[in-house]
């Protein structure tokens, strides 16, 4: 399955109905009076996050959707049906937006949120609607709202515990396939990976979500290389695994350049709890892998942890620090106010 994190799409929802106009008319009943029913409400367009999805690739393919309109009225005080109902199914982490990208409507971050997106139009009123002791005879109806239409932005955000973050080839996807069951693409040259990646890591009987975000070079927050628009997805991170290549000729440089897009990129992606790794440790010799401890030592003011991916070398040690990394992460996370908590499912 392809992966797709951002779709712009087309909702309509159903115009009501129209009221009829009509009267009784049977033998033996002389003036019947008017019998004209209400017409139908229009259909709904709501967005429910389901389980089973991590990929907005369904709507590349229909971008439309548009709700039924409700039945007209009809006569013998008949109201016409409500029009159907379209939902639109995504998954847990996905934004929605207005048109302008950036008026936000709903956020999905859990299964079974709903919200209404468009509201159906009201049904007219039949001719029996406006009967009255001086217009017992009313020959008008009112025809049904129109729906609403606009275009919106289905934007997602990957939901993990720990997002992986470092220079191209740092070795983020073979540490993914190694842990998890997770099949990255992995070769020997940048930007092998060109989508983000989930897997789920299990280590000494407990779970979290491990994401593989595309790799970040020099000036990716203003496009450079695949640019920063992956890094939406570590907003959601309890916490960053940063990976630092060992074989690399500066590893206090490469450490640097991605920290500087964190920065640039905003968010509060800087200030998450972060754990750092000097990887491929296999490549090197104890000379070099001492030097490249010392220097990123100096830069980020503590000493990284090492591994090896390929060989297993410091792997447990890595994961067992994954696991207090996020204990950590959620002691620190802030708890929100009740009065500002917000859930879609209210507007249901």
């Amino acid at each position: 399955m392809k992966f797709l994190d951002q779709a712009k799409v087309y909702i309509r929802s159903g115009d009501g109905g129209a009221g009829s106009v009509s009267f009784r008319r049977e033998k033996f009943i002389e003036f019947g009076g008017p019998d004209g029913g209400d017409g139908g409400r229009g259909g709904d367009v709501w967005a429910e996050a389901v389980d089973g999805l991590n990929t907005l690739i369904d709507y590349r393919y229909q971008q439309h959707f548009k709700a039924k309109v409700g039945v007209h009225g009809m006569g013998r005080d008949r109201a016409g049906a409500k029009g159907a109902d379209v939902i639109l199914k995504v998954p847990v982490g996905t934004q929605i937006f207005e048109d302008d990208n950036e008026t936000l409507i709903a956020d999905f971050t859990e299964v079974g949120q709903r919200v209404r997106l468009a509201e159906g139009g009201n049904g007219g009123f039949g001719n029996a609607h406006f009967k009255s002791s001086t217009n017992q005879a009313p020959r008008r109806a009112n025809p049904g709202l129109e729906g609403q239409e606009k275009w919106i932005w289905l934007r997602l955000k990957l939901i993990a515990d720990i997002g992986l973050v470092g220079l191209p080839n740092a070795g983020k996807s073979t540490l993914l396939a190694r842990i998890t069951a997770a099949k990255p693409k992995i070769a020997d040259y940048p930007f092998t990976t060109l989508h983000p990646g989930l897997g789920v890591v299990r280590h000494k009987e407990r779970e979290f979500v491990l994401a593989d975000i595309p790799g970040l070079i020099e000036g990716a927050h203003e496009g450079a290389g695949i640019g920063d628009r992956f890094l939406g997805h570590v907003e959601r991170c309890g916490a960053l695994l940063h990976l630092v290549d060992a074989s690399s000729e500066n590893p206090a440089e490469a450490y640097e350049t991605v920290r500087g897009e964190l920065a640039a990129y905003g968010s509060g992606l800087a200030e998450k709890t972060e754990l750092l790794v000097l990887s491929k440790a296999d490549l090197v010799d104890e000379d070099e892998l001492h030097d490249a401890k010392e220097a990123l030592h100096r830069v980020a003011e503590r000493m990284p942890m090492v591994m090896s991916a390929a060989t297993g070398q410091g792997l447990e040690a890595v994961l067992d620090a994954c696991l207090a990394l996020l204990d950590r992460a959620k002691e620190e996370e802030p708890e929100p106010e009740a009065d500002k908590r917000w859930s879609p499912m209210g507007d249901a």
